[in-house]
């Protein structure tokens, strides 16, 4: 005897169900892929595929070819120089990122594409591609600005300190960062995820949150009173605001 949720079920709720297995089967092979190339430790690849998850399930196809990209920005800048970031003390564990790590840079737009399944409000659509697009233009501002120069100036003060200094800034990694953002975005408009002006909205709220990042390094985690983990949270948190923000004002 079939079940009459099954029998009538309309032809949106099957989609929803197919969506959930392919969501699914790209994660677990997202994730193992993740682990065997060591871009994340065991807790990462749990972290990052629960994340993976909700972004496919929730946003689609687009969300998870813009992961792939800050996945793959991620894994690349993290080993360029390797070696002299070793020699400054500032090397990622070669195990790759940690749980903590991954959720300091995915958690706010997995959350967003949560909230674009639950509400269907396209808002969430451009907060999401910001928050991705801020958090390869984090990490590659930093991994990069260490790799190309010993010294880099503080956000606050602008006076030279040692390349790895919380809220350092050169101009390398930031010109590489803001081409990160640009990059991100422009997957998320190829991915259907924004349009013309909302892929704009995304690069600019990238950038912003990044810069709020170095503020945010430079004032509270050089005081210990914020984490890495944390400063890249908010970061991301702040370039998803930004986003909505702009979104709503200027249509995106």
């Amino acid at each position: 005897m079939y079940d009459l949720a099954l029998i009538t079920m309309l032809p949106g709720e099957a989609g929803w169900i197919r969506q959930l297995w392919v969501a699914g089967l790209v994660t677990l092979a997202f994730s193992g892929l993740a682990r065997l190339v060591r871009g994340v430790s065991p807790s990462g690849a749990v972290a990052g595929a629960v994340i993976c998850f909700v972004l496919y399930a929730g946003a689609g196809l687009g969300a998870f070819l813009a992961l792939v990209t800050v996945f793959a920005l991620t894994w690349v800048t993290t080993r360029l120089g390797y070696k002299w970031k070793q020699a400054l003390g500032t090397a990622e564990n070669r195990e790759g990122r940690t749980g903590s790590q991954v959720l300091a840079n995915l958690a706010v737009s997995g959350g967003c594409a949560l909230l674009f399944a639950v509400t269907g409000k396209t808002v969430f659509l451009p907060a999401m591609a910001a928050a991705l697009s801020e958090a390869a233009a984090d990490t590659v501002s930093s991994e990069l600005g260490q790799a190309g120069s010993e010294k880099a100036y503080l956000i606050t003060t602008w006076r030279m300190v040692p390349a790895g200094t919380d809220g350092g800034v050169s101009w390398f990694g930031t010109a590489a960062g803001v081409a990160a953002a640009a990059l991100v975005s422009v997957v998320c408009l190829l991915g259907g995820l924004v349009g013309c002006r909302g892929m704009g909205i995304c690069a600019v709220a990238a950038v912003m949150g990044m810069v709020a990042d170095s503020y945010l390094g430079a004032v509270l985690e050089r005081r210990k009173l914020l984490t890495n983990n944390g400063v890249n949270f908010f970061g991301t948190l702040i370039a998803a605001g930004v986003a909505c923000v702009l979104a709503e004002t200027l249509g995106g």
